[in-house]
């Protein structure tokens, strides 16, 4: 057994390297994925910050955590597009031909996802420093802000998984990014939910990207979290278990 997870961790190290190679001979995928964040924080904080009430002056504190989940959802449209081309071309079959382990090539594109959000959500947060962004969190808040936006990406992504192993066109894999892209735009990350009417509120309220956002603004300010970092856990890990058991039985009957 010992033998079969080192070439289980081997196999997926190799995946890694492949999908990796990909992204940083194509770094417009990256740019992209950062620079619309980037232009959003620019707008708010110097177009529209202005006129927006929040009950302190930095409003780039407030808005940065909504970014940072917005600079991630971004990346899920290529994560399905990268899974739709290999499905297509036929590269899973290929290595299943292989002495290879079988969800290795999956989890390949997995990990390209986290370590490419990682480096977008770090380009993000250097830029909001140069706009004003400053944080009083320790050092074990900043870990727990870390590990939030890591199941969130991992959510993501298994989402992406799905759509790009199951979808039938390029359009339908994408289009995935769709809907992902609205859940902060009617959430806490730009306003109080208070400031909404009642129906928007009451789902801004109750969908997962308020208690992420609340919860990481929380922690980046050194406030009390509450329970809002438990309801953030649960949904992160909540919707990465069910997407994850739903992309590996794709992934299965694709492969």
């Amino acid at each position: 057994m010992e033998t079969t997870k080192n070439y289980f961790f081997m196999d997926m190290s190799v995946m890694l390297g492949r999908s990796m190679r990909h992204i940083f001979r194509s770094m417009d995928t990256i740019v992209t994925v950062t620079i619309m964040p980037i232009a959003l924080m620019l707008l708010f904080v110097y177009v529209l910050g202005g006129a927006i009430q929040i009950g302190t002056d930095h409003y780039v504190n407030y808005l940065l955590p909504g970014i940072l989940l917005i600079a991630i959802a971004n990346s899920v449209g290529y994560t399905c597009y990268r899974l739709f081309n290999d499905v297509q071309r036929g590269i899973f079959e290929r290595f299943h031909s292989m002495p290879i382990a079988r969800s290795a090539a999956l989890w390949g594109h997995v990990l390209t996802s986290l370590i490419s959000n990682a480096i977008s959500v770090t380009v993000v947060i250097l830029v909001a420093l140069l706009m004003g962004f400053r944080s009083s969190a320790g050092i074990l808040s900043w870990f727990a802000v870390a590990g939030i936006l890591l199941l969130f990406t991992l959510a993501l992504t298994w989402i992406a998984a799905i759509a790009g192993l199951s979808a039938k066109s390029v359009d339908g894999a994408i289009a995935i990014a769709y809907p992902i892209h609205f859940l902060p735009l009617i959430s806490s990350a730009f306003v109080p939910t208070k400031s909404m009417p009642s129906g928007v509120r009451a789902f801004a309220e109750n969908q997962p990207v308020t208690s992420i956002v609340e919860a990481i603004r929380s922690l980046l300010s050194n406030q009390p979290v509450g329970n809002e970092i438990w309801v953030a856990l649960a949904w992160c890990i909540g919707i990465t278990l069910v997407a994850y058991i739903f992309a590996m039985r794709v992934y299965k009957k694709r492969t």
